[in-house]
Parts: C-alpha cells; structure tokens; sequence
C-alpha cells in the first residue's frame, strides 16, 4: 500500500475544522499537516506570493477576479471555510445625515480593499436591494486601524469608479473619527466605533435585516474557499474529492458537537437556541458546501464583480471548481 502523500493546508482555526485540525478526521490518502492561522490575510498573501501551502484558504472574490482575467495557478473546491452576513459592518457618521443607504450616494466611504470579497458583498446589496448607485460614491481605500501601503493584490476597479488610496500614515478608523471619512464598510469594524459618539451601524438592527436577506434571496454570503495548486492536482487528482469529503466529515462532525444538549461546547449562553433558530431558516445543513446548494450565492458575487469594474466577465461555478468530484458537488 502506497503511504499517504503529505500536503499543507493552510487555514483559519474554525470549528468547522476542527476535526481535521485534531486528526479526528484523516482526507483518505493524505497526510495532512493542517496549519491553523488566524489571518486570512496573511494566509492569502503566504499562499499567493510565496507559494508557501499545498492547499489554502483563499479569498473568493479574488479567485474569482484571477480567472476572469485568464489562467491561475491554483483551483478551488467548493469548501467554503468563512461566511458571514455583513449587514452589521457599515457604519457611518451620524453628523454625515446618512439614514439609509441611498444616502451614501457622493459621500466619501472607507473600504481596506475596494475588492476584498466583505466589500463586494456589501456593496452588491446596496446596489440591489437598496437602488444605491455605487459610481456616485467616492471610495477610499487603506488600512483600518493601521495605515498600509498599495499592494500587488490590490485591484484598480474599471470607470467609473473612482478609488483613492489614502495617504501614508493615515488610517480609515482615524479619519472616520476626524470626519475626513462620511462612512466605512469592509471585514471588521474600525476601532472607532463603539468608542468614539456619533458613529454609528447604518443598520441599527442588523440580524433582523440579514434573516430578511436571507428569507428574500437564499443568500448566506459566502467569504472563501479552499484553493490546491494546480500542479498537485496534476498529479494527483483525487486529492479534490478526498479533501472535499474530509471536509464534509469534518463539519458534520463539528456540528453535531455543538447540537450536543448535555453541556455547551463554546461560551455562548443561548446557543442551542441560536442553533434552533438557524436550522429553522436554513435547514439541517446551516454551513452547506458544493456547488448546487449554494449556486444562487456563487452567480450573485460573479455578477457583482463585473458590475463593481473588478471582472472582466462573469465567471460561472463551473469555472471555479475543480470537476474531479463533480458527482458529489454539482
């Protein structure tokens, strides 16, 4: 019998992966050495300029922009580690009079990276739902409690949007708290909010908005993936359906801990009954993976991105995903 071939995956420490995390769960074939960094960020970077991982979590939106453009160098499986309604993370200043979202129109608006996957999603919903014409926005873009320079991840987006990196040393929580800044949107909320008067979330009730969203569109936004390197999967194929069915395996088992009544496995005094309230919306599956349930989501953000002058083309699920395991997945 072969031995198992060994591969990084470099991934946030999620409870979702736990399992593999521990080697509760083993990928069949694959000894997995699975490397649990808190940064999607610095994994993103790592994984892109340094080919540093075998297998990585991988921004959705920049993928997504990487093959509208032509060839990449890694595929994605439809494992999606991170995911998060983002309703709750636009915040604006109350002296700016911007009391809902069509307000934001020729205002100056702070976003960490005008095509960071939080930010196309938010501004995909304000588009849609709220009839928010984002070329009349000025967006700034830069680091948000600590200043960044320009870099090669950055993506310029076509006209007519205008995008203005701010300048060194400067940082989108201070000028928001300054009043350089009229609103921000993105990942994380700026330090400045909660600390400083008079900045406050555009939508004052945020988890009622997102369950709307959700009930009205199907939509459970959807911020990474897994990516492999193409000359790995070259080789050896099936290590696309053997990581996607670990990771299957891995979340069932994950969730069924949670759903475990004896004892509560993380500090959360009404779990159970925030569990309850998400199979009710979502179905037994809260976290789905592969690419027919979760469809709708994929072609939003697809077409998102060509109306955000980010992708040249729209880029279907198929195109994204690697179609080893496709009986399982599509």
């Amino acid at each position: 019998m072969a031995a198992p071939l060994p591969l990084t995956l470099a991934c946030g420490p999620y409870d979702r992966f736990r399992p593999l995390m521990d080697g509760a769960v083993r990928p069949m074939g694959i000894d997995l050495r699975y490397l649990p960094i808190p940064s999607g960020p610095e994994i993103f970077a790592r994984f892109y300029k340094h080919h540093e991982f075998d297998v990585a979590e991988f921004a959705l939106t920049f993928y997504a922009i990487l093959k509208s453009q032509g060839e990449v160098s890694f595929t994605a499986i439809p494992v999606f580690p991170s995911r998060m309604f983002r309703h709750g993370f636009i915040v604006v200043r109350e002296d700016a009079k911007i009391r809902e979202p069509r307000d934001l129109e020729g205002k100056r608006v702070g976003v960490p990276e005008y095509r960071q996957t939080a930010a196309v999603w938010i501004r995909g919903m304000l588009q849609h739902d709220h009839g928010v014409k984002l070329e009349k926005i000025h967006w700034l873009e830069g680091g948000i409690d600590k200043p960044r320079q320009p870099d090669e991840m950055d993506v310029a987006p076509a006209p007519p949007f205008m995008v203005e990196f701010i300048k060194p040393g400067q940082t989108l929580s201070g000028m928001l708290e300054r009043g350089e800044l009229d609103a921000y949107l993105g990942s994380r909320l700026p330090d400045c909010f909660g600390r400083v008067p008079g900045i406050q979330r555009l939508f004052p009730n945020p988890r009622e908005a997102e369950c709307d969203y959700y009930l009205r569109t199907g939509i459970f936004p959807i911020m990474h993936t897994l990516v492999i390197r193409n000359e790995l999967l070259a080789r050896e194929p099936w290590v696309a359906k053997s990581l996607y069915d670990a990771c299957e395996e891995s979340k069932t088992r994950c969730l069924k801990d949670l759903r475990f009544t004896g004892a509560s496995r993380v500090m959360i005094p009404w779990l159970h009954a925030d569990l309850e309230e998400a199979r009710e919306l979502f179905g037994e599956d809260i976290w789905p993976y592969g690419v027919a349930r979760n469809r709708v989501a994929l072609e939003a953000v697809a077409g998102y991105l060509v109306e955000q002058g980010l992708a040249p083309r729209f880029v279907a699920p198929e195109e994204l995903f690697h179609s080893s395991a496709s009986d399982n997945y599509f």
